[in-house]
This record gives structure tokens, sequence and C-alpha cells, in this order.
């Protein structure tokens, strides 16, 4: 990966951002279109220095087995699967190209980036407990969730959960639910090996290099204008299509591409923090992730959760997150990020947000206010036990999540999820949002190829359905074909234990 820009020329694809995003990208597309020429810009002196990396997200292989926001209950208590099973789908399709990576020589073990990690949803009180019973008996009958778990039994609790259980009223109504299934993913590890497989094919990956300039040229081709953050000298190169995949960076690029598609768009950028600890201790008596349900006014990406983490060979536990604000829309990123981004043509729907999202805006100001023991009075909800002292506060990546008009009473929504943008003509794309985003990034690419380069995808189904086994099905409906990914993608990935 070559801070050097002297060897760029114009390539057939360039992706901007050196994240999970863009590397996933550069890999389906090496399945379609093998002999295109690909150029990766990321602004920083490595790849997944934001959301991607390790430490900037939870690592949850976002799947829905534990996450209580993807199964919402309606008035008369029934809890609807329809995007738990979804999302669990997308995260199969992520699975089983990974296994077809490893399979075709994607450097390293697969435990450098995966590891198995059993996920369970905790609730308390009677009003929890029911709802969790008819969660489970909602997922139950789904295939994609077959031996999901279910207690609220403190004895049982104890065995599946010490470090949550441990000091707990014995009073207290619990209830839980367990999928063995679960994994913990190293997002930013992901990142750089498949980025580093791609350069085994000639993709050039450039740091150190802002993309500061998209301009649509009279050919149809688009003049992609590139800073080198150390010398400060431009350069261009010339290509037929053009990813943004960077992250909170997406929207102003897209911006300054000044495409339609992207008009009316805006975003909200939303800091997190997290406790870590590395006691050997806590991490040997809590080997799990554990996600509870997100307090009043609360966004769905702040949903408390307590997170066995592997990092570079080492364990640890990370619980959180606690929400912040911050304008800027990167880590590395601008005061001016968020007043910059506001536009006439998106200023009604950041408006409308502004007057709608009152109860967002009341949780924002409530966790910046928190002091460090308000926030481990937090932890001891999940961590009765919990000594102050064994935890430490780090900051992990920003959110912006997207706000966009509704198309049918003009008004702004801020939406949670991602958003994938085509242009008109399939020559520029890009992401935006948050949380699934790396976990389901395989589905979100293979949408995007699906849209800009149908001709590819046709001329090459066979490679996708060997890359992918149940490409153009659905998983649910086929009992026996997903068996056969499941067992694949556990052996391949080696997450038998």
């Amino acid at each position: 990966m070559s801070p050097d820009l002297g060897s760029a020329t114009d390539p057939d694809v360039v992706l901007v951002g050196g994240g999970i995003m863009s590397a996933t990208l550069a890999s389906l597309l090496g399945v379609v279109a093998p002999e295109w020429s690909i150029t990766v810009f990321e602004s920083a002196d490595a790849v997944a220095g934001e959301s991607s990396d390790a430490w900037n997200n939870a690592g949850t292989g976002h799947a829905a087995l534990c996450e209580l926001n993807y199964t919402p209950a309606g008035a008369d208590g029934r809890v609807d699967t329809t995007k738990a099973r979804t999302i669990n789908e997308q995260f199969m399709v992520s699975r089983q190209f990974w296994s077809h990576l490893v399979r075709t020589g994607l450097t390293g073990s697969p435990k450098d980036f995966i590891s198995p990690v059993p996920h369970v949803s905790f609730v308390t009180g009677e009003d929890g407990r029911r709802y969790m019973r008819a969660r489970h008996q909602a997922l139950s009958a789904e295939p994609l969730f077959a031996g999901l778990e279910y207690t609220d039994g403190h004895a049982e609790l104890r065995d599946w959960v010490p470090l949550v259980m441990d000091g707990r009223d014995p009073a207290q109504v619990v209830a839980a639910t367990r999928s063995v299934a679960g994994t913990d993913v190293n997002f930013g590890e992901l990142t750089r090996l498949l980025l580093t497989q791609a350069e085994g094919r000639g993709v050039q990956v450039h740091t150190g290099q802002r993309v500061s300039g998209l301009e649509k040229l009279d050919d149809g081709r688009w003049k992609v204008t590139v800073t080198d953050k150390r010398s400060g000298e431009e350069r261009s190169v010339r290509t037929r299509f053009v990813f943004v995949g960077a992250g909170g960076g997406a929207l102003p690029l897209l911006q300054r591409a000044a495409i339609p598609e992207i008009r009316g768009f805006g975003g909200f950028p939303v800091s997190g923090l997290f406790l870590r600890t590395r006691s050997p201790e806590l991490v040997t008596r809590h080997q799990a992730k554990v996600y509870g349900q997100a307090a009043v006014g609360a966004p769905p990406m702040s949903v408390p959760h307590l997170d066995l983490r592997l990092v570079d060979g080492e364990y640890s536990l990370l619980f959180g997150p606690y929400a912040g604000f911050s304008p800027k829309f990167l880590k590395a990123g601008s005061m001016f990020d968020l007043p910059l981004s506001v536009k006439p043509n998106n200023l009604s729907s950041m408006l409308g947000v502004a007057r709608t999202e009152m109860a967002l805006t009341k949780y924002l100001v409530t966790e910046l206010l928190q002091s460090r023991g308000a926030r481990h009075r937090t932890l001891l909800e999940f961590v009765p036990l919990a000594e102050q002292a064994d935890w430490e506060m780090i900051t992990a990546g920003q959110r912006v999540q997207v706000i966009k008009r509704d198309p049918t009473s003009g008004k702004g929504v801020l939406q949670f999820g991602t958003e994938l943008i085509v242009g008109g003509d399939g020559t520029i794309a890009g992401l935006l949002g948050a949380s699934p985003g790396a976990s389901t990034a395989v589905s979100a690419m293979l949408t995007l190829v699906q849209r800009a380069f149908p001709e590819r995808v046709a001329a090459n189904r066979a490679a996708l359905e060997e890359a992918i086994p149940s490409y153009g099905r659905d998983l649910s409906a086929d009992p026996g074909l997903l068996a056969a990914v499941r067992a694949d993608t556990m052996q391949t990935l080696e997450l038998n234990g």
C-alpha cells in the first residue's frame, strides 16, 4: 500500500476510502470484472483507520441474533422478524464470500479476523421477559435462527453469563436468549487482508491521498482530483466509475460531485465512547456478547452491550456505547464538516429532523453531561460488581446517520441504517449511514455491482454463484442450501470453536 501517487494512471474504477466497503467492492470486482484496473485512494496514512478499525466499532458480526432493535414488538405484543431475517441472510452472504476468499488464497488464518462468540440478548423486568418470550417464539420459527435458546432462570444465566449475574438480586426478573452461532469480527484486519489480496492481482492502493474533487467530464468519465497530504501536491486521474466509500466523508464528496441523487440528503454525526477492560479475570468470566434494550429516546446504535473482543490476539471486554456529539464526520475530520454539509437542497430535511427528533436531542445532551461515575452506574446495570478502576474509556468511530426527505410527506427523517446512492447513469455511487454496515458489506456492494454493472453480473453469474452459493436464492426458504452453507462456512472460517 503505497503513499506514492506517481504510479497512478487512469484506471477503470476509482474507490475512495480504504475501509471495508471499498475493500469488499474491490474483491467483488475481481470476480465479475477481473480484467479491470482499480485504484484505491485513502486519505489516512494506513487503510482501515476510521469506522473499520477494530476499536472504532464493537466487532459484532451483526446477524440479528442478539440485537433487539431488529425485532420490534407491535402493540399486540407480536414480534416482527422481517428485519432480523433480512440482516441474518445478508450476514450469511458475507460469510460465504469470505469463505470463498479464504479458499482462493486470502492471506493468513480466518482466526485473524473472525472467531466464534455466543450472542446473548438480556432483559430485566416482567415486560422485558414477556417480550423476550415472544421474540424467542417468533425467531425459533425461522430456519435462520434454529438453535436459539431461551431462559429466565438465574441458575442457567449464571452459566451463560456469570459476570452479568454475579451480585445480581436473586429476586430480579430476568430473561435471555442465546445463540452459539454468533461471531466477533475484526473488520480492520479483514479490510487489510482484502486489500493486500487485491494488490496481489494488480489493484493500486494509495494512502495519504485525499480526494478533494469529483468532476463529471464531457466524455462521461470522472475527473478525480487527489491531494497528497504530505506535500500538498495535487494530481488527477480520469475513470469510468467512482465509488465513494469514505464513511462519514462520503456525503460531502457526493455533494461535491453534484449528482441529482444526493439532493435532499443530509447527515447527523454521533460519536461514541466505550468502557474497556483487559482484566484476565473479568474476560474469563464473560465469554459472550450481551445486548440489552436501548433507553427511551436513544438511537438504535446506542443499544447497551457488553462484548468479548479479540483484537490482535488479545481478549478484552467492551461496554457501551455512551453517545456523544461532534460536528466532525470522521474522527480525523474537521469541526466544520456538519455546517458545510448543509445545502439549500437539504436544509428543509435537516430542519425537519431538528424539529421531530427532540427525544434524540435530549438523550444526547444527557449523555454528554454524564460524569464518569454516572457512566459507571450504567455499567453496574450489566455488571453489578464492576470496579471502576478496572475499566478505561476509549473513543469509538464517528457515525453519520442519514437524513433524507420522505417522498410522501416531503419532511426530513432520520434513518438508522445504510443508504446506497447510485448515480442515474451508473458511473458513480456512494454509501451513507452506519450499522449494520460492515457486517452486510458484501450484500451492499453486491447490490451496487448489480445496479452499476448488470452486464458484468450476467456474464459472470457462474463465478458469482461459486463465490456465493446462495446468490439469487433465499436461504430461509431452502433448508438444504442453508445447512450446506452453514457447514461450509463454519469449516472454512474455522468457527467450530
